[in-house]
């Protein structure tokens, strides 16, 4: 009996490290199939919802924006995926840039001066022009980007009256 149950490990090992290896080649294959199902998959033409970093320039210079850092929009994109992939992996890094002074900024009403709301329907050209891609923007949520100012200390520079800052200035107040 001895002799059976000495030869017996060696057999059990020379099993375990075949079921090893079937294992390993096994999860090789089913990695490669996944990749390849993955790259057929961008390919094709498909629907991504995007979150996007906004940034207000051209605000007047005894003015500045409050909160800034939580002002986001949602894109739904249609396009290729490789092109939905790319703006995944590098667009989150930077701001899509609104220009206050080519926008049409709106007073809310029954608040204070300065409480401001852009309907983003109107920024849809502009914001798929900074995005640098073959996606069709679908829509963009909210439909409407809130943000207030605060008054800051103006400090007396050399500003003449063809100053972006007084342009600025003259169309949020008139609105």
């Amino acid at each position: 009996m001895k002799v059976i149950n000495e030869t017996r490990p060696e057999l059990t090992k020379k099993k375990v490290s075949g079921f090893n290896r079937n294992i390993v080649g096994f999860s090789f294959f089913l990695f490669l199939s996944f990749i390849f199902w993955y790259l057929n998959y961008l390919g094709k033409e498909i629907e991504a919802e995007i979150s996007f970093p906004v940034k207000l320039v051209n605000i007047p210079k005894e003015r500045a924006v409050i909160g800034e850092a939580s002002l986001k929009l949602n894109f739904f994109l249609k396009g290729p995926g490789y092109s939905v992939l790319k703006l995944r992996v590098l667009g989150k890094d930077s701001p899509l840039i609104i220009d206050i002074s080519k926008v049409n900024c709106v007073k809310m009403a029954g608040s204070d001066d300065l409480d401001y709301f852009i309907l983003t329907s109107g920024l849809t050209r502009s914001l798929s022009v900074q995005l640098h891609t073959e996606c069709e923007i679908t829509s963009i949520k909210p439909d409407t980007l809130f943000f207030s100012l605060k008054k800051t200390a103006l400090k007396s520079n050399a500003a003449g009256p063809g100053n972006e800052s007084k342009k600025s200035e003259k169309k949020l107040s008139s609105e």
